[in-house]
């Protein structure tokens, strides 16, 4: 139920403000109650329980129905809200506006990749299997998987944000995996994620999953190979950078300097001095568990313009 400030919505104010009529919500719960088992329950007549429930089926919070069976003759009641939101006039913290990208897979501007590697349709694989050069085949951009053991691919789109916008959160999401011949669930890998030139974030992936088959893995890619990925949403806020909610380092939204580019650049790479060199595998639509590319939210604020003190 969706509220305001209004007089449209006093009644409902009014009828949450008796603390009889809380109990009797709570009595209610998620069964059907006839007026007898109400006031039986709170020790009060029927008379002033039939009062109660018309006031609140008269705002909407509850609805009312002939019983069946041995119930027939009595009025049952239940409620018919579950949860209430209350608007106010005025915002004290400002709303989000958003510029989204979807991101295919297969639309980098930049890479370098080593073996094993390449590069799939919902279709069929581009080119040739552990062949770097094919990452610059033209059906590349169709491409919904793609994977190597060490190296990047780096993405450039378009900076949809407007001077009198200032950016306070952006959002990455993408399905991932790390990378080894055939497959193995257990081989960790480290990527790194960059933003703007910036490490943002790395991110261990515990393996290259083929225990079952990818939700949207079209059918003629092998049961053996790599199937699905996990779904991560990296954010970058006012604060930190944080991955599924946790913290990964403290690079700022602030820091990215968004403002000052007219182009976003994104890098995922499997670096030469890391930890655990795994290769990576990304998902796009048609392959994995999630249908979904590379997902780009950019979440801001517009800019407020103050009047003068003379007008």
């Amino acid at each position: 139920m969706q509220l305001d400030l209004t007089t449209e919505s006093k009644l409902v104010f009014q009828a949450l403000s008796s603390d009889t009529r809380l109990k009797m919500i709570h009595f209610i719960g998620n069964q059907k109650k006839s007026v007898g088992e109400i006031a039986d329950n709170l020790q009060i007549s029927k008379a002033i329980t039939t009062r109660h429930v018309q006031q609140m089926e008269d705002c909407g919070l509850l609805g009312s129905e002939r019983g069946v069976g041995k119930n027939h003759n009595r009025k049952m009641v239940f409620l018919k809200v579950d949860d209430i939101h209350i608007s106010f006039p005025e915002k004290v913290y400002p709303e989000f506006q958003l510029h989204s990208t979807d991101l295919k897979i297969g639309h980098f501007t930049d890479f370098s990749v080593k073996p094993t590697c390449g590069l799939a349709t919902e279709k069929e694989v581009v080119g040739k299997s552990d062949d770097p050069k094919y990452f610059l085949d033209t059906n590349r951009v169709d491409a919904a998987l793609l994977w190597f053991s060490e190296g990047f691919v780096e993405y450039k789109i378009p900076n949809l944000l407007r001077e009198d916008e200032l950016p306070e959160m952006l959002e990455i999401s993408f399905e991932i995996a790390s990378e080894f011949p055939v497959s193995n669930n257990i081989w960790p890998s480290d990527i790194s994620i960059f933003v703007n030139d910036i490490k943002v974030a790395t991110y261990t992936v515990p393996g290259n999953f083929s225990d079952i088959r990818g939700r949207y893995t079209p059918g003629w890619w092998n049961d053996r190979f790599s199937q699905y990925g996990l779904l991560k949403h990296i954010r970058i806020n006012k604060l930190d950078t944080g991955i599924d909610g946790e913290k990964y380092s403290p690079v700022t939204i602030d820091d990215l300097h968004l403002q000052d580019h007219s182009l976003l650049k994104l890098r995922f790479e499997v670096e030469e001095n890391a930890k655990n060199k795994g290769g990576l595998t990304l998902f796009g639509q048609g392959f994995g568990n999630h249908d979904q590319n590379i997902l780009i939210n950019t979440y801001y604020l517009k800019k407020t313009v103050k009047k003068s003190e003379n007008n």
